[in-house]
């Protein structure tokens, strides 16, 4: 091997790994640390954070008009003064319903939201909100905009989407485009059996 080649061939090895080095720098990227909310919108109003706004999916995959929804959401409240969702209104429905996990407050709108606390609103044991009546069919990707009143806080409108479900529901029965084929087929064979008969 001659010497001209032999440089090149370390200069290659030994730039190597640099080279790799250099493209694997895309793969660590500042968003792949970033945490972000995965479902669901997100808003403030006053000291309170909302998250995960959506209403849950419905167990046939559309609610229908007249059904109730049920909303949920993360309500927290970091500050040192307790609030109370006092209100809830919003086009789409009849009206919401807010019950606590004590059996309290059929019809009720009131939701007391602690200091230094988060509610969890639609989860297992917890309060929830449901939105009676709905005025239209919603499936997944669709919304309802609302309306949240806080004593304290004040008025925030949030937008809660229909979520996806959590199992992937059976589809009906699919059309058959070879049977129509088939029997497409047998006609004309039977056509042309008649024209040549």
């Amino acid at each position: 091997m001659n010497r001209a080649l032999r440089a090149a061939t370390m200069g290659v090895l030994l730039f190597s790994p640099v080279a790799l080095a250099a493209c694997s720098a895309g793969q660590v990227t500042q968003t792949a640390t970033q945490l972000r909310d995965q479902r669901g919108a997100m808003a403030e109003v006053g000291d309170l954070n909302l998250r995960a706004i959506t209403l849950a999916s419905p167990e046939d995959g559309v609610y229908e008009a007249g059904d109730d929804a049920t909303v949920q959401l993360a309500i927290a409240n970091p500050g040192n003064e307790d609030d109370t969702l006092t209100g809830i209104s919003g086009e789409g429905f009849d009206e919401a319903v807010v019950e606590t996990p004590d059996g309290s407050g059929s019809g009720s709108e009131d939701l007391e939201i602690p200091a230094g606390s988060t509610v969890f609103v639609g989860a297992e044991d917890g309060p929830t909100i449901t939105l009676a009546g709905l005025d239209e069919e919603l499936t997944t990707g669709e919304a309802v905009d609302l309306q949240l009143t806080f004593e304290n806080a004040g008025e925030v409108t949030v937008r809660a989407v229909v979520t996806t479900p959590d199992e992937v529901l059976e589809r009906g029965e699919g059309f058959d485009f070879h049977h129509e084929e088939a029997e497409g087929a047998d006609e004309e064979a039977e056509g042309a059996g008649e024209a040549h008969g």
